[in-house]
C-alpha cells in the first residue's frame, strides 16, 4: 500500500505542474487525433475520458500500419507483449507481466461482443475491422472471465454507418497472396446488411532441411454477415455470423544454444501441421430510453482443430503428437444502465455461459513402437453478477468516485481416459472424473479529477482473479488440476491536452501483488507441460503514449512502456529456487513511434499519397524461469505508401525492413531447448478498388 500512495502522489504532481502550465493557452478548440470515437457500452464517456489506461486503433489507423492480425499490435501497445507461437493453435497475450501460455488466457478478446474464451480462436485475419480498443489492467467487474490483465475489444464495420463496395487484391514475396471483397448496402433507410469475404497464402518463410520444404506454408479464408436493423428509434437488432478456416504447416522450431543465445536451422523429419474451422455468431438487441440503455448479448462459438506435430523436432523417429480439439461455447449477457445527465450513474450486468470442450491426444512413440491415445470431455460453466455505480460532483465539481463489484460462479468439470496400444493390444491405463467449484468476489473502486479540456488525473484498486481448472497434460495424480490465481492491482494516472488540443498524452504508473501464480511448467518426464500454483509475483512499470497532430495531414504517435516483473516467491523444487528471477515472456520495456503524412497531390493522374513508417522496439525478455535463455533488445522498421485517386489505391508496403534478426518463441522439451526464428524482410504491393 505504501508503493501505491507514493506512485500516486507522484503521478499527481506530475498532473497538477503540467496542467497549472497549459491551463492559461488551452481554449475550446477540439482537434481530432484520429478517426475513432471510442464509447461501449460498459463505459459512460468516450475512454480519453475515462480512467482507463486504454490505446484505440480506427480502420484507418491499421489500414496505415498494414496490421492484418492480432499478433502484430505486439508492443504497438505499452506493455502488450504477443509472442508468435508458430501456429495458430495458440496466441499467449501478456498485458503488464500478466499472461498465460498455456491453457485459458489471462487477457480477454471480444469480437463484436462475443467472448473468445481460447487463445486457439484469438488468431484470425483481420478484415473489415472498424476499430480495436485495448484495455489495459484487471476487467473483471466490468467483463468478468480471462480478463485478469486486461482486454481486447475489436469491432467490425457497420452497414447503417458504412455504405459502398471494395475489392482488394495483394501480393508479396515469400509467395504471399491475398484476395478480399466487401459490400455495405441497405434493403430500407434502417437495415443494412454487409458481406465480406477473404483469402490469404504464403509459402512459409522457413525451410525444413529434413524435407526440403518451407515448414509454415499457410491457407486461410474467412467469411462475414452481418445485418443491422434500427426498427425505431429505441430499438435496434444486430446479427452477425462469421466462418473462419485454415489449414497450414507451422512449428519451425530448431535448436536453441544457450551459450550464444542462437538458433539453428529447421530439420525434422515429419511433416507438422495445424488445422482449424471456426464459427462465430452472434445477436445484440439494444433498447434505449431517455433514462435507461437496456442490451442483451447472445453469442455462439464452434472451434474444431487439429494439430499434428513432430514432437522431438529431429530426424529421428521418435515421437509424433495428434491432438484434436472441438468446442462449444454458448453465453448470454445482460446489462441495463442510467443514461440520464445526473451526477448518479449505475450500471447492472448479468452473464451467463456454457463451454463444452472434447479433446484428443495421441502419443506414437515410435521407437518403442507403443501409442497412447487420451481423451478429455471437460465441460465449464457459469454464472456472475456484477454491479458499478458512479458518483460525480463528489465535494467539488471535479472530482468522481467509482465503485463496482462483481460475483463469478463457475463449475469445471472433467471426464478422462488414457489407453496404450502396445503390439496391437490396447488397454485402458488411467480413468477418472472429476469436478471443481469456484467462487469469487472482485471488487474495484477509482479516484477521478477532471480538468477543464478533457483532462484528468485518477487512481484505482483493483482485484483480478482467474479460475483454476484441469491439466490436458499430467503424469502424476496431484498435477490433474491447479487452483485460481488472484491479484491486487494499483494503478494511478493521467491524460492531458497540450498545443490546443494537437497533442494527447497518457501516464500511468502501476503496481501488481500476483499471489498463488499459475506457472507453466514442464511435466516430470520432459514431454509436455502442465499448469500449477507457486509463489507470489509482483509487476510494476510505468506507461506513457502521446499523439500529436503537427500540422494538417502529419500525424506522429509514441508509446512506451516498461515492465519490472519479477518472481518474489517460487520453490521450484527442493535445489531450485526461482526468487527474484524475471517472470518469463515479459519484455522490460516495448516502444513504438510512428508517423502518418497525408498530402493532397495536384495531378490528374493522383490525387492524395500516403505515408506511414514506423519502428517498434521490444525490451530484453526472459524465455523460462531460470533466466538462462533471453532476447536482448531489438528493433524492427515498417513502412507503407499508398497512391490514390479516386475510389482507386495501389500501396507498397515493407515489414522488417532492415532484416532484424531474432528469436520469436521458446521452449524447452525432451531436455533440449528450441525456438523460433521471427520473421525475416517482406515486402508487397495492394491493388484496391472502392465503389
Amino acid at each position: 500500500m505504501n508503493k501505491f500512495i507514493f506512485l500516486t502522489i507522484c503521478i499527481l504532481s506530475f498532473g497538477l505542474q503540467l496542467h497549472a502550465e497549459e491551463v492559461d493557452t488551452l481554449n475550446s478548440r477540439s482537434i481530432f487525433l484520429d478517426e475513432v470515437v471510442v464509447q461501449s457500452f460498459k463505459q459512460n464517456k468516450s475512454y480519453r475520458m475515462e480512467p482507463i489506461s486504454a490505446s484505440a486503433f480506427s480502420s484507418t489507423g491499421i489500414v496505415n500500419r498494414n496490421i492484418t492480425g492480432i499478433k502484430e499490435f505486439s508492443v504497438l501497445v505499452p506493455n502488450l507483449f504477443i509472442p508468435d507461437y508458430g501456429s495458430k493453435l495458440t496466441s499467449p497475450v501478456y498485458i503488464r507481466g500478466i499472461g498465460s501460455k498455456i491453457n485459458a488466457p489471462s487477457v480477454g478478446l471480444y469480437v463484436d461482443g462475443i467472448p473468445y474464451f481460447e487463445k486457439s480462436a484469438f488468431d484470425f485475419d483481420f478484415s473489415e475491422i472498424d476499430r480495436i480498443e485495448v484495455l489495459r489492467g484487471p476487467q473483471g467487474t466490468l467483463y468478468g472471465r480471462n480478463t485478469m490483465g486486461g482486454i481486447i475489444n475489436v469491432f467490425t464495420k457497420s452497414p447503417l454507418e458504412w455504405q459502398g463496395s471494395s475489392l482488394s487484391l495483394m501480393a508479396g514475396n515469400y509467395g504471399q497472396r491475398q484476395a478480399s471483397a466487401s459490400h455495405y448496402g441497405k434493403l430500407t433507410h434502417n437495415l443494412g446488411y454487409a458481406i465480406s469475404g477473404n483469402y490469404n497464402h504464403t509459402d512459409g518463410y522457413f525451410n525444413n532441411l529434413a524435407t526440403g520444404e518451407n515448414a509454415d506454408t499457410q491457407d486461410s479464408g474467412s467469411g462475414r454477415i452481418r445485418l443491422e436493423w434500427q426498427l425505431q428509434p429505441k430499438l435496434k437488432i444486430q446479427l452477425m455470423t462469421s466462418l473462419d478456416h485454415s489449414d497450414q504447416g507451422g512449428y519451425p522450431y530448431a535448436l536453441y544454444n544457450k551459450e550464444t543465445n542462437s538458433v539453428g536451422q529447421v530439420n525434422y523429419n515429419d511433416f507438422s501441421s495445424y488445422r482449424r474451422t471456426l464459427s462465430n455468431t452472434g445477436a445484440t438487441v439494444d433498447y434505449k430510453t431517455d433514462r435507461f440503455w437496456l442490451s442483451s448479448q447472445t453469442a455462439f462459438q464452434y472451434l474444431k482443430d487439429r494439430q499434428g506435430v513432430d514432437q522431438d523436432f529431429s530426424t529421428k523417429n521418435q515421437y509424433y503428437v495428434i491432438q484434436k480439439q472441438e468446442q462449444n461455447m454458448l453465453s448470454e449477457e445482460l446489462n441495463i444502465k442510467a443514461v440520464t445527465q445526473t451526477n448518479y450513474k449505475w450500471l447492472f450486468g448479468a452473464f451467463g455461459f456454457y463451454q463444452g470442450m472434447d479433446n484428443e491426444v495421441d502419443m506414437d512413440y515410435k521407437l518403442q513402437r507403443m501409442s497412447t491415445h487420451k481423451v478429455y470431455d471437460s465441460p465449464t460453466y457459469g454464472f456472475a453478477l456484477y454491479h458499478q455505480s458512479t458518483i460525480d460532483k463528489l465535494f467539488t465539481d471535479a472530482l468522481s468516485l467509482t465503485l463496482g463489484i462483481r460475483y463469478d460462479w463457475e463449475q469445471a468439470h472433467t471426464d478422462y481416459k488414457a489407453y496404450r496400444s502396445i503390439n496391437d493390444t490396447t488397454g485402458i491405463t488411467d480413468s477418472f472424473k472429476s469436478k471443481l467449484t469456484f467462487r469469487q468476489l472482485t471488487p474495484k473502486a477509482t479516484l477521478q479529477y477532471t480538468f477543464s479540456g478533457s483532462q484528468l488525473l485518477y487512481t484505482t484498486v483493483s482485484k483480478g482473479y482467474k479460475s483454476g481448472g484441469f491439466n490436458t497434460s499430467f503424469e502424476r495424480d496431484e498435477d490433474r488440476s491447479f487452483e485460481p490465481e488472484y491479484s491486487w492491482n494499483y494503478e494511478a494516472g493521467t491524460k492531458l491536452n497540450f498545443w490546443q488540443n494537437r497533442i494527447k498524452t497518457e501516464l500511468s504508473l502501476f503496481y501488481i501483488d500476483w499471489r498463488n501464480q499459475q506457472i507453466y511448467q514442464p511435466l516430470p518426464s520432459g514431454k509436455g507441460s502442465m499448469l500449477k500454483n507457486a509463489g507470489r509475483s509482483e509487476s510494476k512499470g510505468i506507461e506513457f503514449a502521446l499523439q500529436a497532430n503537427v500540422c494538417n495531414g502529419f500525424m506522429f504517435n509514441v508509446a512506451y512502456g516498461y515492465t519490472d516483473a519479477t518472481f518474489k516467491e517460487y520453490q521450484r523444487s527442493a535445489t531450485l529456487d526461482y526468487a527474484g528471477k524475471k517472470l518469463p515472456l515479459v519484455p522490460s520495456q516495448t516502444f513504438s513511434v510512428g508517423t502518418d503524412y497525408l498530402f493532397r497531390v495536384k495531378s490528374p493522374l493522383l490525387d492524395r499519397i500516403q505515408m506511414n513508417i514506423s519502428y517498434s522496439g521490444t525490451g530484453k525478455l526472459y524465455w523460462s524461469e531460470s533466466n538462462e535463455a533471453f532476447q536482448k533488445y531489438y528493433g524492427i522498421w515498417n513502412g507503407k505508401v499508398s497512391f490514390m485517386k479516386g475510389a482507386f489505391t495501389a500501396s507498397f508496403w515493407g515489414k522488417n525492413l532492415t532484416g532484424t534478426e531474432y528469436t520469436a518463441f521458446y521452449f524447452e522439451s525432451g531436455g533440449n531447448s528450441f525456438a523460433q526464428k521471427g520473421k525475416p524482410v517482406t515486402f508487397g504491393g495492394n491493388l484496391t478498388l472502392n465503389f
